[in-house]
Order: structure tokens, then sequence, then C-alpha cells
């Protein structure tokens, strides 16, 4: 989970948990994981990304979020109303060991399965669906056991059958993300995308997939046809292009808040991977919200 994130965990077993989230910040991580995630907003508002889906959320806002694609909650600086925090989320996270495939070929859990493929694009659950789901989510704490675990299908069986939830990231961006069958390649990419707002630490990545640096450098290079760090400034400026159409955000925001350590370095690798500066890129697509 992202470290400026305060996490608190409600409940936990041995198949899926739930808990708080309270970002008490006023920044917020481009990320994703491999755990399926429902969250429901209680507090705040601003701006969800799920992959190339850029929308506003407020309280009430219900998603639910495939393994590996990348989102992020950013909220908007001027809601601190009731509490100080700028936003305040219930999640539910779970993997496929919840739902083998022995139980998904049941015609029982046809919606369940549903459900699951939905949420590769992601999808926002809406009205009716939205009610239902979220009081069994808020339910889901305060039960023990085989109870919970039966309101936890019951939930997924609701959100399958659904005819009103509405996709987030496009077919298109599902075709473009990235993928391999290189574990190492992927170990890089999932680090890299995890600590992008950081110094990259060449030492402990080259630990993490058992290579010297130099030759770590050089295996990216021959795999991915660019350097580890013309990699990782393209994934600060995908970032950076998903802030942009925040129009509440400044261009110095957008730098700092997407890896960047200043401004004149972030032109110069903006708009050498785009080929306009920031601003022009804003100007462009102005009317994305």
């Amino acid at each position: 989970m992202p470290a400026l994130f305060e996490k608190i965990i409600v409940k936990e077993g041995e198949s899926f948990f739930i808990g708080i989230f309270q970002d008490n910040l006023e920044k917020s991580t481009w990320h994703y994981h491999n755990n399926f995630e429902i969250s429901f907003i209680t507090e705040g508002s601003g701006k969800r990304i799920v992959g190339d889906s850029i929308e506003e959320f407020q309280p009430g806002d219900l998603v639910f979020i495939g393994r590996n694609l990348p989102h992020v909650w950013i909220a908007d600086k001027e809601s601190r109303i009731p509490t100080n925090r700028t936003l305040e989320m219930v999640f539910l996270q779970f993997t496929l060991n919840v739902l083998s495939p022995q139980l998904l070929i049941l015609p029982e859990f046809c919606h369940v399965k549903r459900a699951l493929d939905l949420s590769e694009r992601g999808i926002q659950i809406i009205g009716d669906t939205l009610n239902e789901v979220s009081e069994i989510m808020l339910q889901l704490p305060y039960l023990k056991g085989f109870e919970r675990m039966l309101h936890f299908f019951m939930m997924m069986d609701i959100i399958g059958e659904s005819e009103t939830n509405i996709p987030l990231a496009s077919k298109e961006y599902l075709k473009l993300r990235f993928t391999t069958g290189n574990k190492r390649i992927e170990v890089i990419h999932n680090y890299l995308m995890n600590n992008y707002r950081e110094d990259v630490n060449l030492k402990r990545l080259a630990a993490l997939v058992n290579m010297a640096e130099g030759s770590l450098c050089r295996f990216f290079k021959m795999n991915m046809g660019i350097t580890l760090f013309e990699y990782l400034n393209k994934i600060k400026t995908d970032f950076a292009c998903k802030l942009l159409m925040n129009k509440d955000l400044g261009i110095l925001d957008v730098c700092l808040d997407s890896g960047f350590n200043n401004i004149s370095h972030f032109n110069k690798q903006f708009k050498k991977i785009t080929g306009v500066p920031p601003s022009e890129y804003r100007k462009r697509f102005k009317g994305l919200r």
C-alpha cells in the first residue's frame, strides 16, 4: 500500500481484508497492486483516475478495480470538511484465492465471474446496485467467519448481475497496458511504478532481480530498447499527462506530484516524450476533465 495513506485495518481474515484509507496529505500516489479492490468514498472529493479514465469523485463514489490496473484518487485541497482529512475511503481487497476456478465454473457463481471480468477495466457502481453493495460493505467489518464470507459472495453476485455498472478504463488502454513474459522485467516495472517519486535505489533494485547493477542496466536496455531511467521518466510523464487534465493543479504541482524534482527537468523530459511542453499539452486537452 502507498505509504502516504494511513491504513487502519478494521477486520482481517484469511481470504480478504477490509480497512480504511485516511489521507491527510495533499499528494496521492499513482499505483497498482495484484489484489482486486472495491473502494467506497465516505469523505472528500476530487479526481479519480483509473487507467485512462479521469472523473470527479465525491462521498458515495463506489468503484471495483481489477488486478494490476493503475489508479489514484486526488483529493481537492480545499475539501477538509468536516475534518481536516482530504480523503477517507472504506476498501476491501482480495485475491483469486477466495474465488477458485472450481467455484467460478459453477452456474451459481456466473454473476461473480462476470463481476471479476468487468473489473479488468474498473467499474463505477451506481443506482440501486450502489445502495445494495455499499450497505453490505459497511456491514462486513462487524461480521465474522462464514457469515462474512456469505455476505462477500452476495455482494459480488449483486455487482455481476447489475446492468448499470459504468466501465472506467478504455479497451484501448488495456491493449496498451504493460505486459511481459519476463519475470525480471516485471519486477523492475513494478518497482519503478511503486517508487517513481523517490530516487531510484539501483543497488536495491539489482538485488531484487539478483543481478549486478551494471548487468541490470544492460539487461533492461537490451529488453526494452531504452535505459532504465528513460523508462522511469516515461512512467512519471504518463502520470503527469493525467494530472494535467485537472485544471485546478498548477504546472509546478503536476511536476512535483509526478516525481520530478524541478520544473526545468520536468519541461525537458515531458517535451522529449510527448513532443510538446506541459502547458501546450494541457491546452490541447483542456476539454477533458
